[in-house]
């Protein structure tokens, strides 16, 4: 597996796209095929209509840009995913956990979402944030996060526990939605008085 993550330095941006899903990865690995692209017809097909300078002029701006990027993307390759926890993460859970059950929310959101920067893959961390989220009462980030790791292999596991988190989220929903709902017929039936006065002096 090691080797074939270095299989990615092949292609410019490919390293981020590939590995962490990066949004510049894929405009930089989009930009490079364009450039390659150019270049390939400028050189076979449309070789009578284009100098030959200016064809070797885009190869040697494509080789460069590869060069650039690829030197770029070994100083700042990815590591991998760590999958479990080492020693590190797993002190940052149990402090994240501690934050929690003291209703400590700040810390223990701060302390999660830095585990979940060094390891993106951990289920227990994202369902706890998940928790976290809707206990606070930030519930559209809550099912966000939660539907996310239900579809992801990390929350296999989980999915017992998420779907009662969805459910629980759903609850929450449901009685500030009748709330205002119930309020809609009592500004309609009674109106504006200030209004209503306005109207009967006229009509008088």
């Amino acid at each position: 597996m090691g080797f074939a993550r270095y299989l990615t330095l092949i292609w410019p941006g490919m390293p981020w796209l590939w590995l962490r899903g990066s949004f510049v990865g894929l405009v930089l690995a989009l930009a490079f095929a364009l450039a390659v692209d150019v270049a390939v017809f400028t050189t076979w097909i449309w070789s009578e209509l284009v100098d030959f300078r200016l064809s070797l002029a885009l190869w040697t701006g494509t080789a460069v840009v590869w060069l650039i990027a690829t030197v770029s993307a070994l100083t700042g390759f990815p590591p991998p995913i760590p999958h479990g926890r080492d020693a590190a993460t797993d002190a940052l859970f149990v402090k994240a956990r501690d934050a929690y059950l003291a209703r400590d929310w700040l810390a223990a959101e701060t302390k999660l979402r830095a585990l979940l920067d060094l390891s993106p893959t951990d289920g227990e961390a994202q369902l706890l944030l998940g928790t976290l989220l809707r206990r606070v009462g930030r519930l559209d980030e809550a099912a966000t996060a939660l539907e996310t790791l239900s579809r992801s292999d990390t929350g296999a596991p989980w999915l017992p526990t998420i779907a009662k988190e969805l459910e629980r989220i759903a609850s929450a929903r449901r009685p500030a939605a009748a709330g205002d709902l119930a309020s809609l017929p009592m500004t309609r039936d009674h109106g504006d008085p200030a209004r209503d006065a306005v109207v009967q002096d006229r009509a008088a």
